[in-house]
C-alpha cells in the first residue's frame, strides 16, 4: 500500500488540519474583538509572512549552485520587479499596487494550493479518476466564488490603501457561485462513494477540505476584506514556511551535501530547529533594516510589494510539481 502522506500523518495533521485551525482562529479572535488585530497582524508577519517570503530564497540563494542555476531570478528579475513597482507607484498611484497586490496574491495563494493538492493527489492509495479539467474546474471554483464575492462587495479599502476591485453584476455573481455549490456538492458524493467502497483518499481529501474551509471562510463567510485576507495570509505563510523545510529536508536526507553545506546542515531533522531559528534571524535582519531605513510611506510600500512580487515570480518557477527532480525529492515516483 503507498505511504499517502508527505511525511508521516501525525506530521500531515498538523500540516492539514493544524495550519487551518490556527488561521481560522485567529480570524474569529479578531471578529470577536476587533482590537486584537494589529497585534496579529504583527505576529503573523514577523513570525510567518516575512520569514515565508525569506524561505523561498532557501531553495536558490544559499549555495554557489543554487545562484548559478537561478542567475536570472537572483539579479535580472528584482531590479525589472522594483522598477515596475516604482513606476506604478509615481506615474499611476499606491492605490495600483494594492489592486495589484489584492488580485495576484489571492492567485499566488490558490496556486500554491492547488501544487500541494496534486502532492497529495499523486501520493494517495487510490488515483481519482476525475480529468485534469473537472479536477481544476473543482479546485478553483471556490476561490473564484471568493474573489468575485468581493469584486460583488466592491470595497475601496484593503490593509488601509485605497484600491480598486472591477465590479461585477449581480446576476454573473450568482451564476459562479451556483457554480461553485455544485461543483463542491458533486465532490462531497464523490467522496461518500469513495468511502463506501474503502477507496477514499483521506490525505489529499482532508486536504481538499482544508483548501475549501479556508477559501469560503476567508472571501465569502467572513464580510470584512482585510479580517479575511488575514485568515487566509496565515495560513498560506504557515503552509509554505513548512513545506519548504519538508523539500529540504527530504533532499538532503541521507546527510550534508560538501556543495550545499549551510543549507543542508540546517535541513537535517536533528537541526529543524536551528532551521527556523537561522531563517528567522536573517528575516529579522532584512525587515528591521527596511524599516530603519524607509522614512515615506510610498517607499515603504514600493519595497515590501517588491519584494513580495518577486516572491510571486520566483515561487512560479522553483515549485512545478511536473518536474522530476521535485517529485523525486518530495517521494512521487509516476
Amino acid at each position: 500500500m503507498t505511504n499517502e502522506w508527505l511525511r508521516s500523518k501525525p506530521f500531515d495533521m498538523f500540516f492539514i488540519l493544524g495550519i487551518s485551525a490556527i488561521a481560522i482562529i485567529s480570524g474569529a479572535a479578531v471578529i470577536i474583538k476587533p482590537e486584537l488585530f494589529p497585534i496579529i497582524l504583527m505576529l503573523d508577519l514577523w513570525f510567518l509572512g516575512y520569514h515565508h517570503v525569506i524561505s523561498t530564497y532557501t531553495r536558490i540563494g544559499f549555495s554557489v549552485h543554487s545562484l548559478k542555476k537561478h542567475k536570472l531570478l537572483v539579479t535580472v528579475v528584482p531590479i525589472a520587479v522594483i522598477a515596475s513597482v516604482a513606476f506604478l507607484a509615481n506615474f499611476i498611484g499606491l492605490w495600483a499596487i494594492a489592486s495589484i497586490y489584492f488580485y495576484w496574491q489571492w492567485y499566488h495563494y490558490t496556486r500554491q494550493s492547488w501544487g500541494i493538492s496534486q502532492f497529495y493527489k499523486s501520493k494517495s492509495n487510490y488515483k481519482t479518476k476525475n480529468k485534469t479539467n473537472l479536477s481544476l474546474l473543482l479546485f478553483w471554483s471556490l476561490p473564484v466564488w471568493g474573489m468575485a464575492h468581493r469584486s460583488f462587495q466592491a470595497p475601496e479599502v484593503f490593509l488601509g490603501q485605497a484600491i480598486v476591485i472591477a465590479p461585477i453584476p449581480e446576476y454573473f455573481y450568482l451564476l459562479i457561485k451556483t457554480i461553485a455549490i455544485v461543483c463542491l456538492l458533486g465532490w462531497v458524493i464523490e467522496k461518500v462513494r469513495e468511502w463506501q467502497n474503502s477507496k477514499l483518499p483521506v490525505a489529499h481529501t482532508l486536504y481538499m477540505l482544508s483548501h475549501f474551509s479556508i477559501f469560503y471562510i476567508s472571501y465569502v463567510y467572513i464580510s470584512d476584506i482585510t479580517t479575511g485576507w488575514l485568515v487566509v495570509n496565515i495560513w498560506h505563510n504557515a503552509q509554505y514556511i513548512i513545506f519548504v523545510w519538508l523539500y529540504n529536508n527530504n533532499k538532503y536526507k541521507t546527510g550534508v551535501d560538501e556543495n550545499e553545506k549551510v543549507i543542508s546542515t540546517l535541513s537535517q531533522t536533528k537541526n529543524i530547529w536551528l532551521y527556523f531559528i537561522f531563517c528567522l534571524t536573517i528575516t529579522t535582519a532584512i525587515y528591521h533594516t527596511i524599516d530603519f531605513s524607509v522614512s515615506t510611506l510610498a517607499a515603504f510600500i514600493i519595497i515590501y510589494q517588491s519584494i513580495n512580487f518577486h516572491h510571486y515570480i520566483v515561487d512560479s518557477q522553483i515549485w512545478k510539481v511536473r518536474k522530476k527532480p521535485i517529485r523525486t525529492i518530495m517521494g512521487i515516483q509516476n
